[in-house]
């Protein structure tokens, strides 16, 4: 994956090291750029409206990828989300962003990754106390590549089908914006996967 100005004064894992803190794009509710903000100051309770992107990946029979978020992480830790999400850096595009971090977090980079809308939601985490304030840009496409995960990021992942995900969703924790997002998604994912799929 090609070092940017943004990747490089960033990159450090989840935030920790010698460099600067991670610094998200606050947006008004247009999605207008109107400041920047740390990354746990803007989560934290009662959040600050900003920047996120969500990515929905799928196999070529038409199964979604999910992931279980790494138990070290400081936000929803092992709960499964979608395949991947995010805050593009300050001046960085979010479809940048999207394919940035899908490629960090799976050693995969997407196939026909394409915008499906935004959807902006207010979604407090009771376990921790964080909130998600975010102006969420949506993107779906193609997991054609070997899945190679950050075990810092991802402690598991899945494809499901659309049945399977319904049961799984009864029974195991999802992040808090899980269903809020998918639900944004689904036209978009209806047009990648086919009606047949039952997204």
């Amino acid at each position: 994956m090609p070092t940017t100005p943004a990747t490089a004064a960033n990159s450090a894992p989840n935030g920790t090291g010698t460099q600067e803190p991670i610094m998200l794009e606050l947006v008004d509710e247009s999605g207008n750029t109107i400041g920047t903000a740390e990354k746990l100051s803007a989560h934290q309770a009662p959040g600050q409206l900003h920047r996120a992107f969500s990515v929905f990946l799928f196999d070529e029979q038409g199964r979604l990828l999910i992931q279980q978020r790494a138990l070290g992480k400081y936000h929803s830790p092992g709960v499964w989300s979608n395949t991947c999400c995010g805050h593009p850096y300050p001046g960085e595009s979010p479809f940048a962003a999207a394919a940035r971090r899908t490629y960090e977090e799976l050693g995969l980079s997407p196939s026909l990754l394409a915008e499906a809308g935004t959807v902006r939601y207010n979604h407090p985490d009771p376990d921790s106390g964080l909130v998600e304030q975010e102006y969420n840009h949506l993107f779906v496409g193609l997991a054609q590549a070997r899945l190679r995960p950050d075990p810092a990021e991802i402690g598991d992942t899945a494809f499901v089908t659309a049945e399977e995900l319904a049961k799984l969703h009864d029974e195991v924790p999802f992040s808090a914006w899980f269903m809020t997002v998918l639900d944004a998604a689904r036209p978009a994912i209806r047009e990648l996967t086919g009606e047949g799929t039952g997204w």
